[in-house]
């Protein structure tokens, strides 16, 4: 959906306004009926407490306060929604029915916002809430739909208000809605790229943290596999295909063969799956990576204490297909985990089988396609919304490289921050085009330098950076470095600004807090 929602004013109570059904009093009826509930000519004060549209109908529950300060809970049905908060006085004309006065029901929306206050949440704020009904209003021959919706907000100051919207395109119950605000009236729908499935993206980014392995953990196990080992020709062939396409430092530093890498490093296989490139499936060591899997299988004994159906259970998990398998989840998760940082640590599987026996090497091949789609499920986890409007997206991913004997895994983030839009009614000299942002993480650990961590940011041509070594004198070296290499960056364009090496790890602390909400959808 796109384009402005409106905040509409507060209905007038003037005979025009009045709608068949309504005239006499409108009734709510109970959906589980109660004799004397209210006395014969008397009322009773009644609080609209939880709201949700069931097809055409709003299912309420309310509670009452009876006479002598008695309260009870009751749930009933109306044709037309009261948000949560309504006050409302009722009678019981009779055991299956209450009813509300005329004024009551058109007065109803004075429990929801009828304006923004911008002192609250100025203009650009972008709030978040979850929409509880959606109706289409009647519209005179020719005109063009609108639909009203009550939401809850969920952020900023006004979390827990309800309010009412117009809309040119119907909300889908249940969903949780981004809008930036315009002004007191007018709210502009923010499309988030897949935010509302940032729930179902935890989970499973904590599950496949829980079951990832370290790269090197099977292509070290790969290398070290006897010549004469007795395994299918064509898995042999596998392997030995996937250690020859492992690049060397030297390699990655040709620009063109860094960004083969790159793309070739698993990160970007749904992508090409979902554009039909085929043809560039070889060399992606995801796709290789699975392909390793579905020729291990077939090759297990049958007396195996490893259990196949476990592995087959593996590898359906390892399918690009588990992104929207997860999505079904939404809602389920009630608390966002830690982040997963950057660099994702190293770590090893455990098993009791021999090096070189297809379940150690299936088990460490699952684990490696777990930790692939851990950098993936980062990605989309620090990808969003800044809390100025802006947007930031994310791409962390891991290539491993061959130094002499010894494979290297790099750790590579970029992340892309674009300003917010400017609106047509801002100032002229708002509007001006802002470049984006970005910024370079590298991480690795290459003998003899011990571990490295490499942060830069550049914007309009001008770099900054930081470089962390963890052994005294690896930040020595490099120190005596820095001008060298501050002479290349200039040499090839960019203006650098700042260039320090430090000893020890970088402080973690995101460059750009989201704007997130965690919540229950069942609750």
């Amino acid at each position: 959906m796109k384009g402005d929602m409106n905040i509409p004013p507060i209905p007038q109570a003037t005979p025009s306004s009045v709608r068949p059904g309504l005239v006499g009093g409108e009734v709510l009826k109970l959906l589980q009926p109660a004799e004397g509930l209210i006395r014969p000519g008397q009322s009773a004060q009644a609080e609209v407490i939880s709201l949700k549209q069931n097809d055409l109908a709003f299912q309420l529950l309310l509670k009452l306060t009876l006479a002598g300060g008695r309260e009870t809970n009751v749930q009933a049905s109306s044709n037309f929604p009261l948000p949560v908060g309504t006050q409302l006085a009722v009678t019981q004309p009779s055991a299956g029915n209450l009813a509300i006065s005329l004024q009551q029901a058109l007065s109803s929306s004075v429990a929801t916002l009828t304006r923004l206050d911008t002192q609250q949440v100025p203009v650009g704020t972008l709030l978040q809430g979850k929409v509880l009904t959606t109706q289409a209003l009647a519209q005179p021959a020719g005109q063009p739909a609108i639909y009203r919706s009550l939401v809850t907000l969920l952020n900023s100051t006004l979390s827990g208000s309800t309010l009412t919207l117009d809309s040119p395109q119907p909300l889908r119950i249940g969903s949780l809605l981004s809008a930036q605000v315009l002004d007191a009236q007018r709210l502009n729908f923010v499309p988030l790229s897949g935010r509302q499935e940032q729930l179902a993206v935890a989970q499973q980014l904590a599950t496949q943290l829980s079951r990832q392995g370290s790269l090197e953990g099977l292509l070290s196990a790969l290398q070290k596999l006897p010549a004469n080992a007795q395994m299918p020709p064509e898995l042999r062939a596998s392997i030995d295909t996937l250690l020859a396409q492992l690049p060397t430092p030297s390699q990655l530093s040709n620009p063109k063969a860094l960004g083969t890498a790159l793309l070739n490093s698993g990160a970007f296989l749904e992508a090409k799956l979902l554009s039909g490139q085929a043809h560039a499936m070889a060399p992606d060591m995801k796709a290789s990576l699975l392909r390793l899997i579905a020729q291990i299988l077939p090759g297990l004994p049958a007396s195996t204490s490893f259990n196949p159906g476990m592995a087959a259970s593996t590898q359906a998990q390892a399918l690009p297909t588990f992104v929207r398998n997860a999505l079904g989840m939404l809602g389920q998760v009630s608390a966002k985990p830690p982040p997963a940082g950057f660099p994702l640590p190293q770590r090893s599987v455990q098993n009791g089988e021999s090096e070189d026996s297809l379940e150690n090497l299936l088990k460490l091949a699952a684990a490696a396609i777990s930790r692939l789609q851990s950098h993936q499920l980062s990605s989309l986890e620090q990808s969003g919304r800044t809390t100025d409007g802006g947007v930031l997206t994310t791409w962390q991913l891991e290539i491993p490289m061959r130094n002499a004997h010894d494979i290297v895994p790099l750790q590579v983030k970029f992340q892309r921050e674009d300003p917010p839009e400017k609106e047509p009614h801002d100032p002229p000299e708002s509007r001006e085009i802002k470049d984006p942002l970005w910024r370079v993480e590298l991480a690795f650990d290459l003998t003899p330098l011990g571990p490295l961590h490499v942060q830069a940011q550049l914007l309009r041509g001008s770099l900054s950076g930081q470089l962390w070594a963890e052994r005294a004198s690896t930040a020595h070296l490099i120190e005596s470095q820095l001008g060298d290499l501050r002479q290349r960056l200039n040499d090839a364009g960019l203006s650098v600004t700042d260039l320090d090496c430090h000893q020890g790890t970088p402080p973690h602390s995101g460059p750009a807090r989201l704007e997130q909400r965690w919540v229950d959808e069942t609750a």
